[in-house]
């Protein structure tokens, strides 16, 4: 292992793959900021001009650098403009969002950068220590057990519920399910609750969702509403520069815990083949919700320093794990690492256990470029933090346009069809709907994104055991379901006890 961590060094430091990682994380920083286009579909284009470079390890450099760029970037114009950039940055907006409407834009940015390089470079000393032995660990999970994970990210829904608003989730989740139903099953090839609409075949595009639910209701809003103009005098100076980018000691204790937590966390479910950012993403927001003291939980969803630090961190640490299943049990852990599978293989790249040992140089050079590119990241992403910011003061009236804009192109660009349009205002128009009358919609899309792999693992299991033994039979599926309930029943509990204590005094 020594001698291919050295060799792995020497390929990673060479001047030309230096060169190709700088190249895939501007290049990724730079799609991660557009609504629409992510990650799959930069790599998918690039793979051509990977191929040509020759040397596997440069172009694989390359497409990674690509990967954990665009999550990255993603992040910038989900707190800008609460239009998440990819998959990965959605539950980033929940709290980086409002932190940009209060004036605060430059320090959520900072935040999401910092917490974006931790977990990356925590998330890279975990794979040196651990990638050998987590690629076996990944193979005890089957169908019961991704099913049983999928119902603890349902029931997980208590963290995006405020007081007395647990049934509100509860509904928004369920709804989010049934959208995920829509179109052709993976276990069945006949459409679904799509009304005759041939473009809904393939079910309602994760993109077109979002920027409907965030980005186009956001605009209704601020036409509807004034008072949610950016406050963006607040922070900057009479000039309308950004200045308040530090971050303060008690914000540094608050948000140091929850890093070192979530990179753990997010790093084990990027392990998981099938689990991925996103997942990572709402779990880590979840979980420190959860653990955040009964003052600091009121604060999330309305600019918790916790709350965008924790899915900033887990989705970073994902990536970084994905890598774990794809380079040593050649299982795509991810849509985006299942192409990269795909790179791999037009290289002539056997990924499997054998690989550590027959291509060191080139299993060794991925992820210590990986911490290179992290470090680039940071320093690129820190000096332009203070200009990026200054979207923000541009006047309602250009914004609203420019929100509008960018939420048509994401929702076209990604499917070049224009149904999706129609989609995407449909959905914008009942999110403005749901948002005036107090509805989370975060919920609906942890239901939307569970929703599918839920169905898909309950029907593979279900083919195995012929009844729901599954779910008892074996020890981790058990537990993770009897962790479910907790989860489920803890927070109504706790709500009702509130209530009567109310009622009381």
């Amino acid at each position: 292992m020594f001698e291919g961590v050295l060799s792995g060094l020497s390929t990673a430091f060479s001047v030309f793959n230096l060169l190709m990682v700088s190249a895939g994380v501007l290049i990724g920083t730079f799609i991660g900021m557009l609504p629409g286009l992510g990650p799959i579909s930069i790599i998918a284009i690039m793979i051509p001009v990977a191929i040509k470079l020759g040397d596997p390890s440069a172009a694989l450099i390359l497409l990674a650098g690509v990967y954990y760029g665009a999550i990255f970037g993603g992040s910038t114009s989900s707190i800008l403009i609460n239009a998440p950039g990819v998959a990965g940055t959605v539950a980033t907006s929940f709290d980086g969002y409002p932190m940009a409407r209060k004036g605060l834009a430059g320090k959520a940015l900072t935040i999401a950068a910092i917490s974006s390089f931790s977990g990356g470079s925590i998330a890279v000393v975990l794979m040196f220590v651990f990638a050998p032995i987590l690629s076996r660990l990944a193979l005890l999970f089957q169908s019961p057990e991704y099913f049983a994970l999928m119902i603890c990210g349902l029931t997980a829904i208590a963290a995006f519920a405020g007081k007395g608003k647990i049934l509100k989730a509860l509904l928004m989740t369920v709804f989010g399910v049934m959208l995920a139903t829509v179109g052709e099953s993976s276990l069945h090839n006949a459409p679904r609750f799509t009304f005759g609409i041939q473009d809904l075949q393939s079910g309602i595009q994760f993109v077109t969702l979002v920027m409907g639910l965030f980005a186009l209701s956001e605009a209704l809003l601020l036409v509807f509403d004034p008072s949610r103009a950016f406050s963006g005098k607040k922070g900057g100076s009479e000039s309308g520069k950004i200045t308040n980018l530090r971050i303060s000691r008690a914000e540094a204790k608050t948000i140091a815990p929850v890093i070192i937590r979530q990179s753990l966390v997010g790093f084990f479910i990027g392990v998981l083949p099938g689990a991925g950012a996103t997942i990572a993403s709402f779990f880590g927001y979840a979980m420190e919700r959860n653990l955040a003291p009964s003052k600091e939980r009121e604060e999330f969803g309305k600019g918790s320093v916790r709350g965008l630090a924790a899915p900033e961190t887990a989705n970073n640490a994902a990536c970084t794990g994905s890598f774990v299943p794809l380079l040593t049990l050649g299982i795509p852990g991810s849509g985006t690492t299942a192409v990269l599978l795909g790179a791999l293989i037009a290289l002539n790249v056997a990924p499997g256990p054998r690989l550590i040992l027959e291509r060191p140089e080139l299993f060794w050079s991925i992820i210590i470029s990986m911490y290179i590119g992290n470090i680039i990241l940071l320093i690129l992403n820190l000096p332009l933090i203070p200009y990026i910011a200054r979207i923000l003061l541009v006047p309602r009236n250009y914004m609203v346009p420019f929100i509008l804009l960018f939420s048509l192109l994401g929702a076209y660009i990604g499917q070049n069809n224009a149904t999706e349009l129609f989609i995407m205002i449909i959905f914008g128009v009942a999110a403005f709907i749901l948002k005036r009358a107090d509805f989370p919609l975060p919920p609906l899309i942890i239901g939307f994104i569970l929703g599918g792999m839920l169905e898909d693992n309950l029907g593979r299991a279900l083919r195995k055991s012929q009844d729901f033994s599954f779910l008892w039979e074996r020890p981790i599926t058990l537990f993770l379901m009897i962790f479910s309930l907790i989860l489920l029943l803890l927070p109504m509990a706790l709500d009702r006890k509130k209530r009567r204590q109310t009622l009381v005094s």
